[in-house]
């Protein structure tokens, strides 16, 4: 396996900042974050938000093939292998999603992810027809993936149309495994979706292009007018979760995956380096 970081973790870095801190760590690889930057910072940026807010260690959308080469270069310059550029755009924004995938072909990044519509959202669709959908728009896409030979991955997420391994496989059975794929993310399943994860490999099978490391629990949050008792999702040290992350590994290793695993950590208890280089740690000791 090769270990890499998903820049969103890394939110006060910026792109040169990130590599050279990955290089020294140790870490074979990035994923890049790719979306549109601010203008300026934002005032009063909560610390826990700070991710998605003002991330410095991100690819701006507007600009991804101007600086494709630039982004390239750097990483060649540390050794750093680029794993795919990580985007947040759906499936319908066709025009947003080709420059990324132009992008990642100059780079050599071998994948883009593309965000399955959340549900419920804004559109007053029903989940069959945001289904439906959804699977015409991503036969679309596996077209561009084939035209520009990158991938494009889908993220098994809470709160959308791929929240669990099982519906993953329903919007894109039938695709072609070699353009179109999916990252599998313990973490996420704590919050939405999860299904053991011998039965998710064998279902998915070639189609698990990428993994995401990271971990959270659902944690007491009072009780309710009536008493019972309420719940929060909460992202956590890799650690201190409830994703058996050593059950994942030992699956990874049983099914004879091996290829890229980012790390995704949003937990606030250590300082980012501090928390990369122990989780480096942490998973190659999984993996072995």
């Amino acid at each position: 396996m090769k270990f890499g970081v998903f820049s969103v973790s890394m939110p006060e870095y910026d792109l040169e900042e990130t590599v050279v801190l990955l290089k020294e760590l140790g870490y074979d690889g990035v994923e890049w974050r790719v979306q549109d930057m601010p203008a300026q910072k934002p005032a009063d940026i909560p610390f826990d938000r700070r991710y998605w807010v003002w991330n410095k260690s991100t690819i701006d959308l507007p600009r991804v093939v101007e600086l494709a080469p630039v982004v390239k270069a750097l990483c060649q310059k540390h050794g750093l292998e680029i794993f795919g550029l990580t985007s947040y755009l759906h499936p319908a924004q066709y025009t947003l999603v080709e420059p990324v995938l132009q992008a990642a072909q100059i780079m050599g990044a071998k994948m883009v992810r593309v965000f399955p519509p959340e549900h419920p959202d804004n559109s007053g669709k029903t989940q069959p027809e945001l289904w439906r959908e959804t699977k015409s728009q991503i036969k679309i896409l596996e077209g561009m993936a084939k035209q520009y030979g990158v991938k494009i991955v889908f993220e098994i997420h809470m709160d959308n149309l791929m929240a669990s391994p099982s519906a993953a496989f329903s919007l894109i059975d039938g695709c072609d495994p070699d353009a179109i794929g999916l990252i599998f993310d313990p973490g996420n399943m704590v919050n939405e979706g999860y299904e053991d994860y011998q039965k998710s490999f064998e279902l998915l099978g070639r189609y698990i292009a990428h993994i995401h490391v990271k971990n959270g629990i659902l944690a007491p949050d009072g009780r309710d007018e009536l008493g019972a008792a309420k719940w929060v999702r909460k992202w956590t040290p890799l650690k201190e979760g409830m994703a058996d992350l050593r059950h994942f590994f030992n699956v990874l290793k049983a099914n004879h995956y091996d290829g890229t695993v980012s790390v995704e950590d949003f937990s606030n208890e250590q300082t980012t380096r501090d928390k990369l280089a122990g989780n480096l740690a942490y998973m190659k000791t999984l993996a072995q």
